[in-house]
């Protein structure tokens, strides 16, 4: 079963809560369901928990690269743009939480106290959960432990209840002035403008977009687009295009009965032929026989 990932028009993903009431996901998944073993670049403002049950995956962070293997866990902080991949195509079992700090503010100065200044902490954007620092390891077990109560009938309760144990090991752990990312004014600009570039992708795809329109919706020269979004994206303008009307195609085929070819057309290919041949090349399958797989009347 493949996992597709939607986002807004501003790249955040739209979250589907596992109770609407309460804003919190909890899920196990596999690395090969996602598309190429990659989920697209995106931010929220949930906080994020990865925690890897086996195997590997590499994890980006407002471009920073890191590498998570079984037994570590990741909590990644509300407005960073990250995502999970794996370029060597390795499968990772792992539990993915996301929690939204709305849950913590029952009070406005426990907000303003407590919660705000690590979501405005400019020099956190994530902390790698390491199993030999102990209360690290603390904030992965609770990640199991959210995956494993999520059915209970008094599981909103108990997430509350974890979430906030969660948040209080930050507290006292995490200093003002910590700084894992080793992040400036002149990188946080840096992603800023590849944000606004990945944006006017976002609304320019289905048309004729070429290096230069993204470079110039930057502000930016072609050279330095180019490095920005290997930098933050680790691939060139041009290929973040095409996976993106893939994945913008790839909904299409599941949720309408639109011939190939009007797709392609739609989401910016300019023949049905290279869109067949990108997409095969892309998900190892055609357009046709990933829309059979997901509905298997057709």
């Amino acid at each position: 079963m493949s996992i597709i990932v939607e986002l807004n028009e501003n790249y955040s993903e739209k979250i589907c809560y596992d109770i609407p009431r309460y804003p919190a996901y909890i899920r196990r998944g596999l690395l090969s369901q996602y598309p190429n073993y990659s989920a697209p670049n995106h931010w929220h403002d949930d906080i994020e928990l990865i925690a890897v049950l086996s195997g590997e995956m590499e994890y980006s962070v407002n471009g920073e690269l890191l590498k998570l293997q079984k037994g570590q866990g990741l909590l990644v902080n509300a407005g960073q743009m990250h995502f999970g991949f794996s370029h060597e195509k390795k499968e990772c079992d792992f539990i993915c939480v996301l929690l939204h700090p709305v849950l913590l503010c029952p009070l406005p100065s426990i907000e303003q106290d407590f919660v705000k200044p690590l979501l405005q902490n400019q020099n956190l954007p994530y902390i790698l959960l390491q199993p030999e620092i102990s209360w690290e390891k603390s904030i992965y077990d609770k990640i199991l432990y959210l995956y494993d109560i999520r059915k209970e009938k008094t599981a909103p309760l108990k997430i509350l209840a974890a979430f906030a144990q969660i948040w209080e090991l930050l507290c006292e752990n995490i200093s003002a002035d910590k700084n894992p990312a080793g992040k400036n004014i002149h990188e946080n600009r840096n992603l800023a403008i590849a944000k606004d570039m990945a944006q006017f992708i976002q609304n320019n795809y289905m048309e004729k977009i070429t290096l230069a329109d993204i470079a110039a919706s930057g502000a930016v020269g072609q050279s330095k687009c180019c490095k920005l979004f290997s930098r933050f994206f680790f691939q060139s303008p041009s290929m973040y295009l095409t996976q993106h009307r893939l994945n913008k195609s790839m909904e299409l085929l599941i949720n309408t009965d639109l011939p190939i070819i009007e797709i392609a057309l739609s989401v910016g290919f300019c023949s049905a032929s290279y869109y067949t041949e990108t997409f095969r090349k892309w998900m190892g399958k055609t357009p046709s026989e990933f829309r059979k797989s997901k509905n298997p009347q057709i």
